[in-house]
């Protein structure tokens, strides 16, 4: 019993445990919860066993997934039930379930999410390959003939990343204007502060969209239709920035 113990403690403390087997290596039988919940007796290692066997049951169940807060949060979303728009009941926080981007980019496509830059050392790379975006990447100007219109291009991507960035930013003071409303709030004879709080998740919601909308702009270039749009953007940063 000492060898299964230290063996299982072992394995669910390096995150091995489930579908592990039996030590010796002719016999591939699988220790089963019960056997497991025998042998172990220490609360802390069976709490991280049963964590394990979660996560394994999630990654296993396509319609499940976590929350992509990436601030943490434990919460197990239902891909099938949530659709656009719903929230995580427990963070708020809004996920995209077709991409691998940590949250929902309305008005942005899951395609347009492919070329991001470190706000840190400002290095580009493709989100989905993890590659450096550089001019041999797909989808960008490779081509000797095309040096003026790729400058052209890096300068409009600035100009649009910076905006971005800007509301990025904005939306982070939305939110930590909130917490300091809330915590004003909590304090006696102080009266109700629910409007501003309110305006608050106004101002965030409002950010997010700007920040994303951005993104769609700069990857749509048809005139026509994107006169609507940034005379919609420009009207919603206008209403925004006076909120």
């Amino acid at each position: 019993q000492p060898c299964w113990s230290e063996y299982l403690t072992t394995r669910i403390e390096q995150n091995m445990v489930v579908n592990c087997t039996c030590p010796i290596s002719e016999c591939r039988a699988q220790p089963t919860t019960a056997f497991i919940c025998s042998i172990v007796s220490s609360e802390e290692i069976i709490a991280k066993y049963e964590k394990a066997l979660l996560r394994g049951y999630v990654e296993c169940c396509s319609n499940l997934t976590w929350c992509t807060n990436p601030q943490g949060c434990d919460q197990i979303l239902l891909k099938d039930g949530l659709g656009y728009g719903a929230a995580c009941s427990k963070c708020s926080w809004i996920s995209c379930f077709n991409c691998n981007f940590p949250e929902a980019h309305y008005p942005a496509s899951c395609s347009h999410m492919s070329h991001m830059t470190c706000a840190k050392c400002n290095h580009g790379f493709c989100w989905r390959c993890l590659k450096p975006w550089r001019p041999t990447h797909k989808d960008y100007y490779n081509c000797s003939a095309m040096v003026s219109k790729a400058a052209w291009q890096e300068k409009r991507f600035q100009d649009y990343n910076e905006r971005c960035t800007f509301h990025h930013h904005a939306r982070e003071f939305a939110m930590s204007l909130r917490n300091r409303v809330s915590s004003i709030g909590s304090m006696p004879k102080i009266r109700t502060l629910t409007f501003v709080l309110d305006a608050c998740k106004v101002l965030e919601q409002a950010r997010k969209v700007l920040a994303y909308s951005c993104v769609y702009s700069y990857y749509n270039q048809d005139t026509e239709s994107m006169d609507i749009v940034e005379q919609q953007t420009e009207s919603l940063e206008l209403h925004t920035n006076a909120l």
